[in-house]
């Protein structure tokens, strides 16, 4: 019985006069012939093991663009003799997947599964991942999704919960090398290219290998008479822009790595993150708001100079501009890298915020209250008050906490920088505070 809903036909299955990308003719033809993803299609990975063992289940691909995410899901069905469908997230919505679940609930009465790939799945809202659910739970489905960002915070639970996520790496420029050949032998020439320029060819692609056979593609047609130089290749050719998305997985990703270099005091990686940052497009407002909560949180009071640097760095940048202001923000980079490291501020605060938290509403103790009513002075506000300033070294060591809270050692500061200064003054007031209070 034929299936009305069935997908348009496979591109492979056009006719070999019709024009087709090389990225399209190209495409493996089964999965030993994917490059790049062994640690996932490995006798040991996790969709080897799954095939090997015959038993299938819905994944999750999570990957950056051109690593293979659509060949692997057409191949594994293949592989698993189920029905190919794919959809787009951005194209299709719940009235379109509805027909894709009838479809693939008629199949499966006639005895074939269906393996439906779904591109840019986190793009789907809550209410469409829903909607996979029950056909998933039932088998009339095996959903294979696709997506660059970060499942665990684009996906609904449940959708993961029946899904295993798999990672997708980046290709390698061996990788890519690989595919480069496999390129040539199907277009039966080599690359005319020097070898620093064939270098260069692959770096371009960052990784993504539907864009290495792009422009692949685009040098094979200038039939150039004699090998190009890196020169000649950059002059036809521009570098592709960085993999960059200011509101997604990349950004905090390299946030998260300049934070890391700056706080394992790195200067040179803290500054090559930075830029990264800058070349994908990144405000610097950000950034400089970025490095004040370093000062703040990874230097503190170690370097009480480092938050006025950053300050200072983030008013320059708005006073100059760009690209001149960047500058300033590159040297509170080095600064910030460079200062000595304490957190014992940061940590002082959140002890303190979790002390208070526990503690509830107990009052101050009454002799540091002030007693300015008769009714008050009778409730003993303000009874017993020792005035610092007249006491002995300026240090009268009595009690601040409640009544009820007994004393806790919230800051500790570290040996370096100018908290071994603070360090000498809170062993010396706790000395004194024994003291007074033996």
């Amino acid at each position: 019985m034929p299936d009305l809903f069935d997908t348009p036909p496979d591109p492979a299955a056009a006719p070999k006069e019709a024009p087709r990308p090389l990225a399209d003719r190209i495409r493996p033809q089964n999965l030993s012939e994917v490059i790049g993803q062994e640690h996932v299609l490995g006798p040991e990975g996790p969709l080897g093991a799954m095939l090997a063992a015959g038993s299938l289940s819905s994944v999750i691909f999570w990957g950056p663009p051109g690593v293979g995410k659509t060949t692997i899901a057409r191949l594994l069905a293949h592989a698993s003799d189920r029905h190919f469908v794919q959809v787009s997230a951005i194209f299709t919505g719940v009235p379109e997947l509805r027909k894709v679940f009838d479809a693939a609930k008629l199949r499966r009465q006639q005895g074939k599964g269906t393996l439906l790939f779904v591109d840019e799945i986190h793009r789907f809202n809550k209410a469409q991942q829903d909607s996979f659910l029950p056909w998933m739970e039932d088998g009339t489905i095996l959903l294979v999704g696709a997506t660059t960002e970060n499942p665990s915070f684009e996906l609904n639970a449940a959708v993961l919960s029946r899904a295993q996520v798999i990672v997708l790496e980046r290709l390698s420029l061996a990788d890519l090398e690989r595919l480069a050949q496999r390129a040539e032998k199907t277009l039966g020439r080599a690359l005319p290219l020097k070898a620093p320029a064939r270098e260069a060819l692959l770096e371009m692609a960052d990784g993504d290998g539907r864009a290495l056979l792009n422009l692949i593609e685009q040098v094979m047609a200038w039939k150039a008479a004699a090998p190009l130089d890196t020169d000649a290749l950059s002059t036809r050719l521009m570098r592709r822009a960085a993999k960059y998305d200011k509101s997604g997985d990349e950004h905090y990703n390299l946030i998260s790595a300049l934070h890391k270099s700056v706080r394992g005091s790195d200067p040179d990686a803290a500054l090559y993150w930075f830029a990264r940052m800058l070349e994908g497009g990144e405000d610097p407002r950000y950034l400089a708001r970025r490095f004040v909560r370093m000062a703040v949180e990874d230097i503190g009071l170690a370097d009480p100079q480092a938050q006025t640097h950053a300050l200072h760095a983030w008013e320059v940048y708005e006073r100059l501009g760009s690209p001149e202001g960047e500058l300033a923000l590159a040297q509170t980079v080095i600064y910030l890298a460079l200062a000595p490291k304490s957190n014992a501020g940061y940590m002082a605060y959140k002890a303190a915020r979790a002390l208070a938290k526990k503690s509830g509403s107990e009052p101050p103790p009454k002799h540091i209250l002030n007693a300015p009513t008769r009714l008050m002075e009778e409730q003993g506000y303000g009874a017993g008050y020792a005035y610092d300033h007249d006491a002995e070294d300026g240090f009268s060591g009595q009690n601040y906490f409640p009544d009820t809270v007994r004393r806790p050692v919230l800051y500790s500061p570290v040996e370096r920088g100018f908290e071994r200064e603070l360090k000498k003054r809170v062993d010396w007031f706790a000395k004194l505070r024994e003291k007074r209070n033996s």
